[in-house]
C-alpha cells in the first residue's frame, strides 16, 4: 500500500499564520487610507475657512457675494452684497454666488485652480466641496457652512463625532441624505450623506 502524501499540521499552521498577517496588513492598510480622507477633509474646511477670512480681510467682502469682484478681477461676475451666499452648495448653475465664490477666491489667488473656472473642487470622497448660505440641513438659515457631498455612513460618523455632538441633525455639523437638503435624523448603515459644517 503506498503512503498517501499531504501536509502536516505544522506547515497548515505557517500558512494560516501568513494568511493571517496579509489579512491584517491589507486591514491595517485600509484604515490608514480612510484615517488620511478624514484628514483630508478636516485640512479641506480649515483651508476653506482660512481662505474665507483672508479674503474678507483683504477686500471687506464674502467670496461669492462680493459685489465689486468684476472691479477687482475683471470679467468674473459679482455677487450682490447681502452678506449670504447663495445657491446650493453643490450647485451647477456658474452664475449662483456658490459657484462664484469659489472664482472669487481663485482670482485673489486664495485657492489652487483656474481664474475662469467655477467647479467646486472635488473632495476625498469624490464628491465635492462647496460653501453657501442656503439648504445646509438643520443649520440656521442663512448660516454659512462648507458643504461635502458623497460622504459615506460610517465616515459621516466618525466626522460628526470628532467635530460635533454625534448627532446628524443637531450642532454645528448637520447632515442630510445625498440629494436632499432635509435633515438626517440619524446615520443608516450604507446610505452616503452630504455634510454640513458651519462656519
Amino acid at each position: 500500500m503506498k503512503k498517501q502524501a499531504g501536509f502536516t499540521l505544522v506547515e497548515i499552521a505557517i500558512v494560516m499564520v501568513i494568511i493571517g498577517l496579509l489579512l491584517g496588513g491589507v486591514l491595517k492598510g485600509q484604515e490608514i487610507i480612510t484615517n488620511a480622507k478624514i484628514k483630508k477633509l478636516e485640512n479641506d474646511y480649515q483651508g476653506v475657512t482660512a481662505a474665507i477670512y483672508s479674503y474678507q480681510d483683504r477686500y471687506r467682502a464674502l467670496p461669492g457675494d462680493d459685489s465689486r469682484a468684476d472691479d477687482r478681477f475683471g470679467s468674473v461676475a459679482a455677487g450682490d452684497g447681502n452678506g449670504k451666499v447663495k445657491g446650493n452648495f453643490n450647485s451647477t448653475t456658474d452664475t449662483e454666488e456658490s459657484r462664484l465664490f469659489w472664482l472669487h477666491l481663485r482670482n485673489a489667488g486664495l485657492v489652487a485652480g483656474a481664474t475662469d473656472e467655477p467647479q467646486q473642487p472635488p473632495n476625498a470622497f469624490n464628491g465635492v466641496t462647496g460653501v453657501s448660505s442656503e439648504n445646509g440641513a438643520g443649520l440656521p438659515p442663512g448660516a454659512l457652512f462648507v458643504g461635502f457631498s458623497g460622504i459615506p455612513y460610517d465616515i459621516a460618523r466618525i466626522v460628526e463625532s470628532q467635530q460635533d455632538d454625534g448627532e446628524s441633525n443637531n450642532g454645528n455639523v448637520q447632515a442630510s441624505l445625498d440629494g436632499t437638503t432635509t435633515a438626517a435624523t440619524s446615520y443608516e448603515d450604507n446610505k452616503v450623506y452630504n455634510l454640513f459644517l458651519s462656519l
